[in-house]
């Protein structure tokens, strides 16, 4: 399964199109992606038929939210909640430890919606204790790029939480996945999805670099066929 982050409505068209099997819908590309407009989710959903999940998120930066931010964090998914397919989002305390309580009161509230723990999780301390954390929270899924910059730099620790999650869990490599590494990566891994942006090359045009590469997008479906 090919999930590609998504930060406008053109980008999920050209991503339904290319047979995308997911979309994850947020914007604020330069943030790491925020909570997207209801009206694009309702676009979004009109014109395509894949899964549309969305991400919600206040704010970029740490994933340490107030009372207000998580208020505002239940409010969106209060508003999302009848047309989203589920949702993507993650909650961290001040030590850097999955927010448990938190996280699954978001999940038991979009319930059975399901829900995916985003790379707030390479921000923890201790994947592996994370790991046993995000599953006692109901997620269904954990975006990772392994505690590293990129997916091929954190490769060895993302086969290790694969065998660690066996069935219990989805691990999704994710962090400067393309065409090129994503044979590498599922091979090396055991993953069975796999998240990208599918961007082009710097050298695009602005307005090109805004939609995904379809080239990209057929070179990794193609590797995990």
């Amino acid at each position: 399964m090919l999930e590609v982050a998504c930060f406008n409505v053109a980008s999920a068209i050209v991503a339904a199109e290319n047979h995308a099997d997911r979309i994850e819908l947020c914007e604020d590309q330069a943030a790491g992606g925020t909570t997207p407009s209801l009206d694009w989710l309702i676009q979004v959903k009109a014109r395509v038929s894949i899964p549309v999940f969305v991400m919600i998120r206040p704010r970029g930066g740490d994933f340490v939210y107030t009372e207000a931010e998580f208020a505002r964090m239940q409010e969106e998914l209060q508003a999302f909640k009848q047309s989203a397919d589920g949702f993507v989002f993650g909650i961290l305390d001040s030590e850097s430890k999955v927010d448990k309580s938190r996280t699954a009161e978001l999940v038991r509230f979009v319930h059975p919606k399901p829900c995916t723990f985003h790379r707030a999780f390479d921000q923890t301390s201790d994947h592996y204790a994370a790991l046993e954390d995000v599953i006692t929270t109901g997620c269904k899924a954990i975006l990772s790029s392994g505690g590293q910059p990129t997916a091929l730099e954190g490769i060895n620790v993302l086969g290790e939480l694969v065998k660690k999650a066996g069935d219990r869990i989805v691990i999704i490599p994710g962090g400067s996945v393309r065409a090129a590494n994503s044979a590498r990566i599922l091979q090396s891994t055991g993953a069975k999805v796999l998240h990208s942006s599918c961007c082009p090359s710097s050298t695009s045009s602005a307005i090109t670099a805004e939609l995904p590469d379809v080239a990209e997008v057929r070179g990794m479906v193609q590797s995990l066929q």
